[in-house]
């Protein structure tokens, strides 16, 4: 629930009250039509100079953090993993469409390759539905529980990310969506709530919105970007730089196959501690266990 409006608390007309006024100005003339006369913050062109990119981190950090505040959250599970993991229906449907070209052109090598990658698909969206279902559960469970609400947050875009913010809209939960600008464009997810979908153009201040408020960190089967999140917060779990909390792997035969963690501590590369950083987990119900225990130790202190 949004916060209501705050009495007035000074004299001086607010930034808005003078925007308003200065973009009447009926007697415009040759100096106020010059940028130089018009207001900073309504200035585009000055705002996105190149030396005014400390004040867009700011800016990027800062409208976050209040509209988090004012939708009163506390407390997160961040899901990552794959945009590519379709849901059993998309990727049951696709395979279908490629098997019947195949039909037509059975010695094709590209639709052999397409019909390979697509039956890899539907044995993927597993995943899919484990995020969903544990998506789920954390917003269900957590509202009945003896601590704040947990909101499920996710990068915003498809895959794992929209099985997880659907999990939560499900069960008429919130949830976030923090999307970002790419080359390729990544819409937002349909789930996400809407007040709660945020878009980033700096990779930076979308990483510390993951962790700010994250109680726990699940981490399904993904490329660059998953692995790129997962070892960040790894990093800052092992540094010192936050505190620990679960950080759960789905699939420890994945993970084990893609990462040889052992050899990491064999050769001295980490400490035999820091395997302690993470734990793999096989189900939904699993890693909520796992998540509800340690919102529970934390409410014991």
């Amino acid at each position: 629930m949004l916060k209501p409006q705050q009495p007035k608390c000074h004299q001086f007309h607010n930034a808005s009250e003078d925007l308003a006024h200065a973009r009447l100005d009926p007697d415009a003339t040759e100096q106020s039509r010059s940028s130089a006369y018009r207001l900073a913050y309504d200035d585009l062109d000055f705002v996105l100079r190149d030396e005014m990119r400390p004040v867009r981190l700011l800016m990027e950090l800062s409208k976050t953090e209040l509209t988090l505040q004012d939708n009163d959250i506390q407390q997160t599970v961040v899901i990552f993993g794959s945009a590519r993991t379709l849901s059993p229906e998309q990727a049951t449907a696709e395979l279908e469409q490629v098997e019947a070209a195949m039909q037509k052109q059975p010695q094709c090598d590209a639709l052999k390759k397409q019909h390979a990658l697509a039956k890899q698909a539907v044995k993927r969206s597993d995943y899919y539905q484990h995020a969903r279902l544990l998506a789920r559960l954390i917003t269900e469970q957590s509202h009945r529980a003896d601590y704040a609400d947990v909101c499920i947050t996710t990068g915003g875009g498809p895959g794992i990310m929209e099985a997880a913010n659907r999990g939560a809209f499900e069960v008429s939960g919130k949830s976030i969506g923090l999307n970002i600008i790419l080359p390729h464009e990544q819409h937002p997810n349909p789930y996400i709530s809407p007040e709660l979908c945020f878009r980033f153009h700096y990779f930076a201040m979308r990483k510390m919105h993951f962790l700010l408020r994250a109680r726990a960190l699940v981490v399904f089967p993904g490329g660059f970007g998953t692995l790129d999140e997962l070892f960040e917060t790894l990093t800052l779990v092992q540094t010192g730089k936050i505190q620990k909390f679960p950080i759960l792997l789905f699939n420890q035969q994945y993970w084990r196959s893609l990462i040889n963690f052992d050899l990491l501590v064999e050769e001295g590369m980490i400490s035999a501690e820091d395997m302690q950083t993470f734990r793999f987990v096989e189900s939904a119900e699993e890693a909520w266990q796992l998540i509800h225990q340690a919102l529970l130790d934390d409410v014991k202190g």
